[in-house]
């Protein structure tokens, strides 16, 4: 079986996508609502990478309803939702992928992502923190929430899986493919230092859900 394109995944999904999220993905209901506690209200100008449709900006425009916010994401049907959800808030949508997608520099005072980061490579993931820390405020924060692996042992298998049926397939390696490759949190946390935040630390892990919080 082929494997699906990510945008075209979540498309054909959008009108379950929120109830899986929210009851069948453990830790994420704790993860929106800790995200969301870990935004400092004097929080002004907000990146969300892979918003999606915006499920975790619920609870941060509960703490914020004034906060100006900046979502990427690659499928038109996802934002289309969270646009509909918050007609009233100030936000800037960009169809896109946040690899190619300019952030600016000294842009954010916060920068977030949502169970959308494991699916890339360290090397992928590795050039993506460094634009993050770039586009952050001096004192910004960016925390992400993500699906990380058990043990070595299952990332290494994850990511050789996906490379055989690369190759198998013929999938060009810039693909962006609906196929689950998280890492452990101690790379994660490795992979952040080595882009420059000064401290990183998980706060909150559920299940196979992490949240980690970089500073500058």
């Amino acid at each position: 079986m082929g494997l699906e394109k990510m945008s075209d995944f979540f498309t054909k999904r959008i009108d379950i996508y929120e109830n899986q999220m929210l009851e069948n993905v453990e830790g994420c209901k704790e993860g929106y609502i800790k995200l969301a506690e870990l935004i400092p209200s004097s929080c002004k100008k907000l990146l969300d990478l892979g918003c999606g449709t915006g499920l975790e900006l619920h609870e941060i425009f509960k703490k914020i309803p004034d906060l100006e916010v900046t979502g990427i994401d690659l499928t038109r049907a996802m934002l289309d939702k969270l646009k509909s959800k918050f007609p009233d808030k100030n936000i800037n949508l960009i169809l896109g992928n946040y690899f190619d997608v300019p952030f600016g520099e000294k842009t954010f005072d916060i920068a977030i992502s949502f169970q959308t980061m494991h699916h890339f490579t360290h090397e992928k993931k590795i050039n993506l923190y460094k634009k993050i820390r770039k586009a952050l405020k001096p004192g910004g924060m960016y925390i992400e929430c993500d699906y990380v692996a058990k043990n070595q042992a299952e990332e290494d298998y994850l990511f050789s899986d996906l490379n055989r049926i690369r190759k198998e397939q013929n999938i060009k390696e810039d693909e962006f493919l609906h196929f689950d490759t998280p890492c452990t949190v101690e790379n994660q946390i490795e992979m952040f230092k080595n882009t420059g935040f000064k401290e990183s630390e998980k706060v909150l892990q559920k299940g196979q859900t992490a949240i980690i919080v970089n500073k500058l």
